[in-house]
């Protein structure tokens, strides 16, 4: 079914019948659209525009030009070349009509829809060739402007659901910000209760310093978000020709403030990790796993984001708790290279961080696809829930780190294990390298 013509292309119509009238003489010509396509059925045709408008019907029929009513589907007629043509039948209710005022009657067409009809005619003299020849293309501008219209329409109408649809997303995400909100200053707050009670020697301290530094590092997160969900941080233009819709970039979680890049400095190693394996020493007791660290006091230091690198290692080590059974075993190693097989030139030596779990490993067929957004592969089936963004996030901010990121598993496909990585019967290693920085002057 056609959308109801716009102003715009009533306009064209009116347009092109004047020019009918003024340089063909045609004495009234009609425009119909069609209503409805049902196949096997005659299109149901309305009629849109006439000119010149008279007082005989409300659009102003001639008496010659005949209704949609009066109008049938003509398949073999064999004067037009087009696939399918509508024309009248050639009588009127007083008989038959004469050849001077049998109006012409051209299908708008384009491509195989027949969108509409031109009728038109005149009571002095019948059509000559080449003024049929100026009807067709007349007919033709029609059609093309009638398909013009409705994808403009479509356009529209799609344009103006999606605002709909942000506009109720946003109003979702508000409401889901402002009740996540609440319960995370109370976490925040209970936990900086706690550390008041417990003594400086207290071994669950720990536990209370990780409440509130994931509290901290939660109530980080949320304000980037809310800067990018901010509506007034994006140029909503209107649906048009002009320049593209300006939007900001895409937030990656723990990142720098939105719009700077990653600031690569000095980054020890040990600051970055400590936090981390507190949290999962507690994890990692709660679920029966056994826990293998480095020694703090001997890591290098790199050149990164102390930010970024925290959450590529937070996402990778919680790949690792959620993939490892019970009674398994996470590992995590540092080591050093002098020129991994991923760096062909630049910086060296690198420095490799490696988290080893003896999970189920990760299928071959799913290697090539594990750092694509929201891809999960066999995963996606099982009980572990996921978004598939925690590797990709990871990938994205290790690669802006200047590094990389390696994939070592037991599945058969995978390539041989390297370094003083020991071998595993099972699970996967994902090892994040960055280049080797110099510790500042004081530090070992």
């Amino acid at each position: 079914m056609l959308m109801a013509a716009s102003t715009e292309f009533i306009s064209l119509c009116r347009s092109q019948l004047v020019l009918l009238t003024q340089a063909l003489g045609a004495s009234m010509s009609v425009v119909y659209l069609t209503e409805q396509l049902t196949e096997g059925a005659e299109p149901k045709l309305i009629p849109v525009v006439t000119y010149p408008e008279t007082e005989e019907s409300p659009l102003g029929y001639s008496s010659h030009l005949l209704p949609a009513d009066r109008l049938r589907l003509d398949t073999g007629r064999p004067d037009r070349s087009r696939s399918a043509l509508l024309a009248p039948q050639n009588s009127s209710a007083d008989g038959p009509v004469p050849l001077e005022q049998s109006p012409i009657v051209v299908p708008l067409i384009h491509g195989e829809m027949v969108m509409g009809l031109l009728v038109t005619g005149r009571d002095d003299r019948p059509w000559n060739e080449r003024e049929q020849t100026q009807i067709d293309r007349i007919a033709d501008t029609l059609a093309i402007a009638c398909i013009l219209d409705q994808r403009s329409q479509w356009l529209t109408q799609s344009h103006q659901q999606r605002l709909l649809l942000d506009t109720r997303q946003q109003d979702l995400l508000d409401n889901l910000l402002h009740q996540f909100r609440n319960p995370l200053t109370a976490l925040r707050t209970f936990g900086k209760l706690l550390l008041k009670r417990l003594l400086p020697d207290d071994p669950n301290r720990d536990i209370g310093t990780g409440i509130v530094r994931e509290s901290d590092r939660l109530q980080d997160l949320l304000k980037q978000f809310e800067q990018v969900m901010t509506v007034d941080d994006f140029e909503v233009a209107p649906l048009s020709l002009g320049p593209a819709t300006s939007v900001p970039p895409l937030l990656l979680p723990s990142a720098p403030p939105l719009g700077d890049a990653l600031v690569l400095q000095a980054c020890s190693l040990a600051t970055v990790l400590q936090p981390l394996l507190m949290s999962v020493a507690a994890i990692a007791q709660e679920r029966d796993l056994r826990i293998e660290v480095p020694d703090l006091q001997t890591l290098p230091w790199v050149w990164a984001d102390a930010g970024a690198l925290r959450e590529v290692l937070s996402n990778l080590i919680d790949n690792a708790l959620k993939y490892t059974p019970a009674d398994g075993q996470i590992e995590i190693q540092v080591m050093t290279d002098p020129q991994p097989t991923f760096a062909h030139e630049g910086p060296s030596p690198w420095v490799g961080i490696a988290i080893r779990d003896t999970g189920p490993g990760i299928p071959t067929a799913d290697q090539s696809h594990l750092f694509e957004r929201h891809y999960r592969g066999i995963q996606a089936d099982g009980k572990i829930p996921g978004s598939g963004l925690g590797l990709a996030i990871a990938r994205d901010l290790t690669r802006q780190m200047q590094g990389e990121i390696q994939l070592i598993s037991s599945a058969p496909s995978a390539e041989p294990e390297a370094h003083s990585l020991t071998e595993q019967p099972s699970g996967s290693t994902f090892i994040v390298w960055l280049p080797l920085a110099p510790p500042p002057q004081g530090d070992d």
